[in-house]
């Protein structure tokens, strides 16, 4: 959610002239050099909310009855350009599509200093679709164990580089105590700033309080933070293949990697012969596996076990994505893990490959 929640639009109705100006939010302009677009799109989040024709002289206007700012997206074809438009404070918004980064913005100070934050994002995406890019090509024609070795120096490229953007990020959120600020902090990753994202949704508690989509961004942070890292796992309570009941809670004592996986799943299958490799090395100093299992069959399921060597304690109810075992860890693809300390707290998620390798060394070091 976090990655696309920072372009939004109001929601409200059709501006009738009996309203006054101070119910109303409005922006005007024009589009140089628009060539074949001939509309502006309005958006809230992903959701399309209505559109303006260019006029003569490549002019538009748009304006809705509103009593509080709205962030919104301006789409110009490619283009997305996001906004904050208050009542009573007409926007004037001129962009040259040759250049669609040098835009200009008259009469909101809000949307001018989310203009000032633009270059951090441009540069952020940049270099993520760089990396992305990048990965891809490397891995044309390598093995599995290649390619998750280039996943591992790749992921930790991606980590590092998008650190300083969420320093810049908070810096500028810190600064900005408004919807610009909130504009900012939805960028971020929560792979990457899970914690900034917790803290900041706590700072704006009593903020924001009639703004749908900064609710529902408390939401989601309130759903991140229930298994965010140093909070104790949810339990989970399931049976083996010889029908044997298991509790996560069993593990207490021992660093347990829960492992979310199946049988037809290609990437889990790769990456259990690491499973293994790591709890062989380490299984003498405290360290196990509990695997859960979206199968739904049970001799797929059981055949997997056996011919990739998993040793550790595998349970599942056959339920696959039905499954109850996966609602309370909000689980949408496999493989997912996630480590937990001898209290059953969260250490780390999603720790795969070298990157699972080196975090246990250090931790058991």
């Amino acid at each position: 959610m976090f990655k696309n929640i920072g372009l939004f639009v109001l929601a409200g109705v059709l501006f009738f002239s009996a309203c006054s100006n101070k119910d109303v939010i409005e922006v005007s302009g024009h589009i140089d050099n628009p060539g074949n677009i001939k509309v502006l799109s309005f958006y809230e989040g992903d959701r399309k909310l209505d559109s303006v024709y260019l006029a003569d002289a490549n002019k538009f206007m748009f304006e809705r009855e509103a009593t509080q700012p709205r962030l919104l997206s301006i789409v110009i074809g490619n283009n997305k350009y996001p906004v904050i438009l208050t009542p009573g404070e007409p926007l004037r918004f001129v962009a040259d599509l040759q250049q669609p980064e040098d835009y200009s913005v008259e009469g909101s100070p809000l949307t001018l200093a989310l203009k000032e934050f633009a270059p951090y994002k441009r540069r952020k995406d940049f270099v993520q679709d760089s990396l992305q890019g990048a990965f891809a090509k490397a891995t044309v024609d390598k093995t599995a164990e290649e390619i998750e070795s280039l996943r591992f120096d790749y992921l930790s490229e991606f980590k590092e580089k998008l650190s300083m953007y969420t320093q810049q990020v908070v810096e500028f959120a810190g600064k900005q105590d408004n919807l610009a600020g909130f504009y900012a902090i939805s960028t971020l990753d929560p792979e990457i700033a899970e914690q900034e994202i917790i803290t900041y949704a706590h700072q704006i508690d009593d903020k924001f309080l009639d703004n749908r989509y900064v609710t529902q961004f408390k939401q989601e942070a309130q759903k991140l933070e229930r298994l965010a890292v140093g909070q104790p796992a949810p339990q989970i309570t399931s049976f083996t293949p010889d029908n044997k009941q298991v509790k996560l809670s069993d593990f207490h004592g021992k660093y347990t990697l829960v492992d979310f996986w199946a049988s037809w799943c290609v990437p889990c299958r790769q990456e259990n012969p690491n499973i293994v490799k790591q709890y062989h090395a380490f299984k003498d100093q405290g360290f196990t596996v509990l695997g859960v299992s979206l199968d739904n069959n049970p001799g797929s399921w059981m055949r997997a076990i056996t011919d990739d060597k998993l040793e550790w304690t595998q349970v599942s109810d056959l339920q696959a994505w039905s499954s109850e075992l996966i609602i309370d860890y909000k689980i949408k693809a496999i493989p997912t893990s996630y480590l937990l300390d001898p209290d059953g707290k969260i250490l780390a998620k999603n720790l795969r490959g070298k990157e699972l390798e080196a975090f246990l060394a250090k931790t058991f070091n």
